[in-house]
């Protein structure tokens, strides 16, 4: 997996977050101390980096915040990766221009902490992030993520496969595409995590997934091309393989035009990707970082996500105290099919990528 957002595929597909974020009146903003907020609002403003406004919502997110606390929000580096922005913090420090907050992937998260460019903060709903995508100081947690799922266009395929093991059927002849080469493309090293989760293997051996893949290419099942919304659209690559937040966008593009269904394959526990938010240790604007956190943290914040199809790191927890509007969940795949969600280290995906470039050429052969 590459924590890079440029090598994680962009969609680049208009979003939903415009009519999620009109109906404020079932969502809710943090209520946070008057001693935090007149801080805050004191700085004036904020400094963010790399977050793309066509990315997990992001555009709608940055500009609520803005419109509700009155306050400038300045955004670096829109499209940079997470090494990027690291070097920010680092060749910035002490100047007012510097990021006060970042959003990284887990590595960066896990080496910008060692390195001690974080400062710890806790959010009020602190309790309802899972321990394994948090530091337990509060030095960096994450915002949001994505699973892997099956983007199906029903024009050309008949029975929808449910399950990894539907994959094989002779029916999928040249029909199952990747969203790039692992070897190189986070989505695709994302399908094969899935992939060995649902057939015998862990998050600490991925060979069951490579070698999954290579009985698909064997049976004639693996398309070669990169799966995109072009070629799903077209039934070039009518079963893609993706996060479920770019499967999603694909389907609210081709709306009126194509029938696509995206779902969650049910037999294995799903597997996911997520990003970290942290505060720098050198923010100019110290307080508004935490009432930034504070928002994106907030029941509007995270639901904010699935105007962009993202995953809100609460999603369980908010699913589970009736948080997520049903107008929303209809949106999605079933709830069901995130519960027991878990994500693999940077040590594990290394190590996975490490078996992939040795094994996959071998192997799968395309």
């Amino acid at each position: 997996m590459s924590y890079n957002r440029r090598l994680l595929l962009k969609s680049g597909l208009a979003l939903a977050g415009s009519g999620l974020l009109g109906a404020r009146s079932a969502l809710a903003a943090p209520d946070v101390a008057a001693s935090l907020l007149a801080a805050a609002k004191k700085e004036g403003q904020i400094n963010v980096i790399g977050l793309p406004r066509d990315w997990a919502n992001w555009g709608a997110t940055m500009d609520r915040f803005q419109a509700l606390y009155g306050v400038k929000l300045d955004s670096a580096n829109p499209d940079g990766s997470s090494a990027e922005e690291l070097q920010a913090i680092r060749s910035l420090k002490g100047q007012q221009r510097a990021p006060d907050v970042v959003d990284v992937g887990p590595a960066f998260a896990i080496s910008g902490a060692k390195e001690k460019l974080y400062a710890p903060y806790k959010v009020a709903t602190w309790k309802d992030i899972p321990d394994d995508v948090k530091h337990a100081d509060g030095l960096w947690y994450g915002d949001y993520y994505g699973v892997a799922s099956f983007a199906v266009n029903k024009s050309v395929v008949r029975t929808v496969p449910q399950t990894w093991a539907d994959l094989k059927k002779p029916d999928y002849k040249g029909m199952v595409a990747l969203n790039g080469n692992p070897l190189t493309a986070g989505a695709a090293i994302g399908a094969v995590f899935a992939a060995a989760l649902a057939n015998g293997g862990s998050f600490d051996n991925v060979m069951p997934g490579i070698e999954f893949f290579g009985q698909l290419a064997k049976l004639g099942n693996l398309n070669p091309a990169a799966a995109s919304p072009a070629s799903l659209a077209s039934g070039q690559t009518p079963i893609a393989i993706n996060w479920d937040y770019l499967s999603l966008g694909y389907k609210k593009a081709n709306a009126g035009k194509v029938d696509i269904e995206v779902l969650v394959p049910r037999e294995a526990q799903p597997y996911g990707n997520f990003y970290c938010m942290a505060i720098s240790a050198f923010a100019p604007h110290p307080n508004l970082a935490k009432l930034w956190m504070e928002y994106v943290y907030s029941d509007e914040g995270q639901l904010a996500f699935l105007g962009g199809f993202a995953h809100p790191i609460r999603f369980n927890a908010m699913v589970a105290a009736g948080k997520v509007p049903d107008a929303l969940l209809s949106t999605l795949p079933p709830a069901a099919a995130y519960k027991g969600i878990k994500f693999a280290t940077p040590e594990q995906t290394d190590k996975a990528k490490k078996a992939i470039t040795e094994n996959w050429p071998q192997i799968v052969k395309i």
